[in-house]
């Protein structure tokens, strides 16, 4: 009997780590087999699978995305039962599944627990949004990314007296622009958590101006300005039922622009944020959660996902990983709106 693998979900940086964990100490520590399914979901659903050795996995530690693939596939889509997937299960003598994704995935995970399949999770989502892990790897990366990013804005912003402003991303939580926008000295961060008028906005780049800077405002993908009713989406659902977020950035450009007169130009950093090589810190976690995980599923702690708390690893139920998202509170807010302006 084997133990399948699958990364589902947007990519993220330290996917590979925890394959490389995962299948590492399981083949050598507990003498299991392992076996890939190709993009997430899609290859559980269609039985399409590789084995997985530790040939397959030397060196992918540093490497970025993953080497099995990832899809937003649901597996309840078609077939609300999922009978489907779980026959894939068990036609490949899977004997348990350690799934690698975000709230979606997770969720996936948890109503497929519910219908009897081993399954252990493990956080992956560059938002850190899940609320039962106190980090997710990849968060750190896209900060990382996103501060460079800013810097170098600042430098193109002073020379040209303009006003930059950054788009993140961030569906429903704004971790990644108040981190990276802090640590970057943005005179504005507006984020999911936060409905923000247009006329304080600009307040705070007039202000920053007048000050000789040339502001940076850093926008969340999600964010809705104060009066609006939804995030701005032009870009169609996901198979999830999700809109395709993107575009705010470009309208916070251009209310700044008509209402302080500042040339104001727009970059969207995209999926520039979630790919190539992870951070140091992301490599350790992913590698953590991946020991983690394959010593949850060889001890029948099923139904759970693996978790940080301060600096330990641990379990948490499945319906605790995905029934509430980790916002950012308003003190952490607070604290960053001290520095607008």
């Amino acid at each position: 009997m084997a133990i399948g693998i699958l990364t589902s979900g947007g990519d993220c940086p330290g996917l590979n780590a925890v394959i490389r964990a995962v299948v590492l100490k399981g083949t050598q520590v507990y003498g299991r087999e392992f076996i890939g399914f190709r993009d997430g979901w899609r290859g559980v659903v269609e039985g399409d699978a590789v084995p997985l050795a530790r040939r397959d996995i030397q060196g992918i530690g540093k490497l970025g995305g993953t080497i099995i693939g990832t899809s937003r596939t649901d597996p309840f889509e078609d077939d609300p039962t999922a009978a489907t997937a779980r026959a894939t299960l068990e036609r490949l003598d899977v004997d348990a599944l350690i799934v690698i994704g975000g709230e979606g995935t997770l969720s996936a995970a948890r109503e497929l627990a519910g219908f009897g399949v081993p399954i252990v999770g493990v956080p992956k989502t560059i938002d850190n949004d899940l609320s039962a892990t106190d980090m997710t790897f990849g968060f750190d990366t896209a900060v990382g990314i996103a501060t460079e990013a800013f810097d170098r804005l600042r430098t193109t912003g002073d020379s040209h007296g303009r006003c930059m402003v950054a788009e993140v991303m961030g569906r429903h939580v704004g971790w990644i622009a108040l981190h990276s926008g802090m640590a970057a000295g943005a005179h504005a961060i507006l984020i999911p958590e936060q409905h923000t008028s247009w006329d304080r906005l600009a307040g705070w780049v007039t202000a920053a101006r007048d000050r000789g800077r040339a502001p940076l405002v850093v926008v969340a993908e999600g964010f809705v300005p104060e009066g609006g009713a939804e995030a701005y989406s032009v870009q169609g659902r996901d198979s999830y039922g999700r809109p395709r977020l993107g575009g705010i950035g470009e309208m916070v450009t251009a209310e700044l622009e008509a209402r302080t007169g500042i040339e104001t130009r727009c970059t969207t950093l995209g999926h520039i944020q979630r790919g190539g090589t992870p951070s140091a810190f992301d490599r350790v976690l992913a590698t953590r959660f991946g020991l983690a995980a394959v010593d949850a599923v060889v001890h029948g702690r099923f139904g759970r996902m693996v978790s940080l708390r301060g600096t330990e690893i641990t379990h948490v139920p499945l319906e605790d990983a995905t029934g509430r998202l980790n916002a950012v509170p308003q003190s952490r807010y607070d604290e960053a709106a001290i520095l607008f302006g």
